[in-house]
Protein backbone atom coordinates (compact mmCIF):
# COMPACT_ATOMS: atom_id res chain seq x y z
CA UNK A 1 0.00 0.00 0.00
CA UNK A 2 0.88 3.45 -0.89
CA UNK A 3 0.02 6.73 0.77
CA UNK A 4 -0.48 10.14 -0.80
CA UNK A 5 -0.83 12.73 1.26
CA UNK A 6 -1.74 16.50 -0.01
CA UNK A 7 -0.45 19.04 2.56
CA UNK A 8 -3.02 22.04 3.16
CA UNK A 9 -5.06 23.45 5.86
CA UNK A 10 -8.51 23.08 6.66
CA UNK A 11 -11.43 24.81 6.59
CA UNK A 12 -13.02 27.06 3.94
CA UNK A 13 -10.74 29.63 5.28
CA UNK A 14 -7.95 28.12 3.34
CA UNK A 15 -9.79 26.85 0.72
CA UNK A 16 -7.57 27.07 -2.59
CA UNK A 17 -4.92 28.93 -0.61
CA UNK A 18 -1.78 28.61 -2.44
CA UNK A 19 -0.59 26.98 0.75
CA UNK A 20 -3.25 24.67 0.15
CA UNK A 21 -2.13 23.25 -3.07
CA UNK A 22 -1.59 19.54 -1.91
CA UNK A 23 -4.87 19.16 -0.70
CA UNK A 24 -5.86 20.81 -4.28
CA UNK A 25 -3.57 18.39 -6.39
CA UNK A 26 -5.27 15.41 -4.38
CA UNK A 27 -8.60 16.77 -5.28
CA UNK A 28 -7.65 16.12 -8.85
CA UNK A 29 -6.50 12.81 -8.40
CA UNK A 30 -9.14 11.43 -6.46
CA UNK A 31 -11.45 12.93 -8.84
CA UNK A 32 -9.24 11.21 -11.75
CA UNK A 33 -9.60 7.76 -10.24
CA UNK A 34 -12.93 7.63 -8.73
CA UNK A 35 -11.55 8.32 -5.05
CA UNK A 36 -13.37 9.75 -2.49
CA UNK A 37 -12.28 11.44 0.53
CA UNK A 38 -14.61 11.02 3.55
CA UNK A 39 -13.20 8.56 5.94
CA UNK A 40 -12.10 10.92 9.43
CA UNK A 41 -9.51 9.44 11.12
CA UNK A 42 -6.36 9.58 12.59
CA UNK A 43 -6.67 13.74 12.36
CA UNK A 44 -6.70 13.40 8.74
CA UNK A 45 -9.71 12.60 6.32
CA UNK A 46 -8.55 9.55 3.68
CA UNK A 47 -9.91 7.78 0.83
CA UNK A 48 -8.57 4.09 -0.19
CA UNK A 49 -8.65 3.05 -3.91
CA UNK A 50 -6.57 1.63 -6.90
CA UNK A 51 -4.47 4.09 -8.95
CA UNK A 52 -1.62 2.68 -11.56
CA UNK A 53 -2.50 -0.97 -10.08
CA UNK A 54 -1.35 0.00 -6.71
CA UNK A 55 -3.53 0.53 -3.65
CA UNK A 56 -3.61 3.56 -2.24
CA UNK A 57 -4.32 5.54 0.93
CA UNK A 58 -5.27 9.14 0.19
CA UNK A 59 -4.97 11.29 3.04
CA UNK A 60 -5.43 15.19 3.94
CA UNK A 61 -4.30 15.92 7.21
CA UNK A 62 -6.73 17.89 9.54
CA UNK A 63 -4.37 18.82 12.33
CA UNK A 64 -3.01 22.51 10.25
CA UNK A 65 -0.13 22.54 8.04
CA UNK A 66 2.55 22.40 10.24
CA UNK A 67 1.55 19.20 12.40
CA UNK A 68 0.89 17.58 9.05
CA UNK A 69 3.43 14.56 10.52
CA UNK A 70 1.25 13.95 13.51
CA UNK A 71 -1.83 12.69 10.94
CA UNK A 72 0.82 11.03 8.43
CA UNK A 73 2.99 9.40 10.92
CA UNK A 74 -0.28 7.59 12.77
CA UNK A 75 -1.73 6.87 9.66
CA UNK A 76 1.81 4.97 8.36
CA UNK A 77 1.71 3.34 12.02
CA UNK A 78 -1.37 2.46 11.67
CA UNK A 79 -1.64 1.40 8.09
CA UNK A 80 2.23 -0.42 8.30
CA UNK A 81 3.57 1.45 4.97
CA UNK A 82 6.81 2.43 4.84
CA UNK A 83 8.34 5.85 4.42
CA UNK A 84 9.83 5.14 0.98
CA UNK A 85 6.00 4.38 -0.02
CA UNK A 86 4.23 7.64 1.60
CA UNK A 87 4.31 10.10 -1.57
CA UNK A 88 3.84 14.06 -0.06
CA UNK A 89 2.20 16.83 -2.24
CA UNK A 90 3.02 20.34 -1.19
CA UNK A 91 3.29 23.70 -2.16
CA UNK A 92 6.58 25.16 -2.64
CA UNK A 93 7.43 29.22 -2.83
CA UNK A 94 10.60 28.61 -4.72
CA UNK A 95 8.82 27.66 -7.74
CA UNK A 96 7.43 29.98 -10.02
CA UNK A 97 3.58 28.85 -10.72
CA UNK A 98 2.88 25.50 -12.47
CA UNK A 99 5.63 23.92 -11.89
CA UNK A 100 6.69 20.86 -10.24
CA UNK A 101 9.71 19.72 -8.19
CA UNK A 102 9.96 15.65 -7.67
CA UNK A 103 12.36 14.27 -5.49
CA UNK A 104 12.96 10.90 -4.01
CA UNK A 105 14.20 12.24 -0.67
CA UNK A 106 15.64 15.36 0.84
CA UNK A 107 15.45 17.88 3.64
CA UNK A 108 11.82 20.16 4.44
CA UNK A 109 13.49 23.19 2.96
CA UNK A 110 12.32 25.54 5.00
CA UNK A 111 8.53 24.16 4.68
CA UNK A 112 6.56 23.27 8.05
CA UNK A 113 4.83 20.38 6.73
CA UNK A 114 7.41 18.75 5.23
CA UNK A 115 9.50 19.49 9.00
CA UNK A 116 6.88 18.20 10.54
CA UNK A 117 6.53 15.06 8.25
CA UNK A 118 10.06 14.70 8.80
CA UNK A 119 9.75 14.33 12.32
CA UNK A 120 7.27 11.84 12.94
CA UNK A 121 8.38 9.49 10.13
CA UNK A 122 11.57 9.32 11.40
CA UNK A 123 13.75 9.98 7.99
CA UNK A 124 13.85 12.60 5.21
CA UNK A 125 13.67 9.09 2.88
CA UNK A 126 9.95 9.74 1.20
CA UNK A 127 9.24 10.98 -2.31
CA UNK A 128 7.57 14.18 -2.46
CA UNK A 129 6.31 16.30 -4.91
CA UNK A 130 6.47 20.11 -4.60
CA UNK A 131 4.04 22.14 -6.48
CA UNK A 132 4.88 26.06 -7.74
CA UNK A 133 2.64 29.04 -6.38
CA UNK A 134 4.87 31.75 -7.06
CA UNK A 135 7.75 33.07 -6.27
CA UNK A 136 7.86 36.25 -3.54
CA UNK A 137 9.02 39.44 -4.50
CA UNK A 138 11.65 41.20 -2.37
CA UNK A 139 9.86 42.24 0.83
CA UNK A 140 7.01 40.30 0.23
CA UNK A 141 5.27 38.82 3.50
CA UNK A 142 5.75 34.60 3.36
CA UNK A 143 2.24 33.98 5.65
CA UNK A 144 0.48 36.52 3.53
CA UNK A 145 1.84 34.88 0.22
CA UNK A 146 1.06 31.25 1.00
CA UNK A 147 -2.10 31.95 2.62
CA UNK A 148 -3.73 34.44 -0.23
CA UNK A 149 -5.63 32.72 -3.23
CA UNK A 150 -3.71 33.37 -6.32
CA UNK A 151 -4.68 35.28 -9.59
CA UNK A 152 -7.15 33.92 -12.05
CA UNK A 153 -4.33 33.08 -15.00
CA UNK A 154 -2.13 31.90 -11.85
CA UNK A 155 -4.22 29.15 -10.64
CA UNK A 156 -4.39 28.08 -14.38
CA UNK A 157 -1.11 26.96 -14.24
CA UNK A 158 -1.27 25.65 -11.08
CA UNK A 159 -4.09 23.37 -12.26
CA UNK A 160 -2.37 22.40 -14.91
CA UNK A 161 0.53 20.91 -12.14
CA UNK A 162 -2.32 19.51 -9.93
CA UNK A 163 -3.12 17.52 -13.53
CA UNK A 164 0.76 16.71 -14.22
CA UNK A 165 1.30 15.66 -10.56
CA UNK A 166 -1.31 13.38 -10.63
CA UNK A 167 0.38 11.71 -14.00
CA UNK A 168 3.70 11.93 -11.99
CA UNK A 169 1.82 10.35 -8.82
CA UNK A 170 0.86 7.04 -11.39
CA UNK A 171 4.93 7.04 -12.42
CA UNK A 172 6.16 6.73 -9.21
CA UNK A 173 3.62 4.18 -8.22
CA UNK A 174 5.20 2.23 -10.58
CA UNK A 175 8.62 2.76 -9.64
CA UNK A 176 9.70 5.01 -12.33
CA UNK A 177 10.76 7.99 -10.21
CA UNK A 178 13.84 9.08 -12.38
CA UNK A 179 11.49 8.97 -15.96
CA UNK A 180 8.77 11.39 -13.90
CA UNK A 181 11.64 14.14 -13.00
CA UNK A 182 12.41 13.99 -16.20
CA UNK A 183 9.57 14.73 -17.64
CA UNK A 184 7.60 16.89 -15.13
CA UNK A 185 11.12 18.58 -13.16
Amino acid sequence: MYMIAGLGNPGLKYRHTRHNAGFDALDVMAKEYGIPIKKREKNGITGTGVIGGEKVLLVKPQTFMNNSGECIGALASFYKVEPSHVIVLSDDIQLDYGKLRIRRKGSAGGHNGLKSIIAHLHTEEFPRIRIGVGKMEPGDDQITHVLTRPLKNDRKLMEEAFSNATAAVELLLQGKIDEAMGKYN
